[in-house]
């Protein structure tokens, strides 16, 4: 009983020798000729060389699948990323035009709060001379500190409203 497990067992490992050996064995010269491998007759071609010592696995590209159409460069009509706008159809639906109108009111008073911000922000600067506190009078550094702040925050808020004027620009444009 025992023998005939032990002889499953040693055709078993037979077998599986067999099969590790056969690929070894079928497998023929590979030659590397630029970017390509090939097994086939190279005699012709010049920069081919014989690939020693082991085996070599090639692994194909990505390729898309032959129904999918090629996108044009460009984002797919997307106003964003540098596409155009207009490339996409002008929605002038009553819905659509009401949510301009709101959006410009939004903007317009955006506009008119970042001036009066802006228009504090440069009197309290007054030309870079602000007023100094009791600290700032002991302690020069505080008050270039704050100075430097405050010509940050105009810069900022110079730059907001840059921002919006251009936004308002683009709802002039599309109506």
């Amino acid at each position: 009983m025992k023998q005939p497990i032990a002889s499953a067992c040693f055709l078993a490992a037979l077998a599986c020798a067999a099969m590790a050996a056969a690929p070894a064995a079928a497998q023929d010269r590979i030659y590397r000729c630029g970017n390509e491998y090939t097994n086939g007759k190279v005699d012709k071609r010049k920069d081919c060389k014989l690939i020693e010592g082991g085996n070599v696995t090639v692994i194909s590209g990505y390729r898309a699948p032959g129904n999918a159409a090629p996108r044009a460069s460009g984002g797919g009509g997307s106003s964003s990323g540098g596409g155009s706008a207009s490339a996409a159809p002008r929605n002038d639906s009553p819905a659509q035009r009401a949510r301009d109108a709101d959006a410009r009111a939004i903007l317009e008073n955006e506009l008119q709060r970042a001036e009066s911000v802006q228009a504090q922000l440069e009197r309290e600067y007054n030309n870079g001379q602000p007023e100094k506190n009791a600290i700032e009078m002991r302690n020069p550094a505080f008050y270039n500190d704050r100075v430097s702040k405050m010509k940050d925050a105009i810069d900022r808020n110079k730059s907001d409203i840059e921002g919006i004027r251009r936004e308002l620009a683009r709802f002039q444009k599309g109506s």
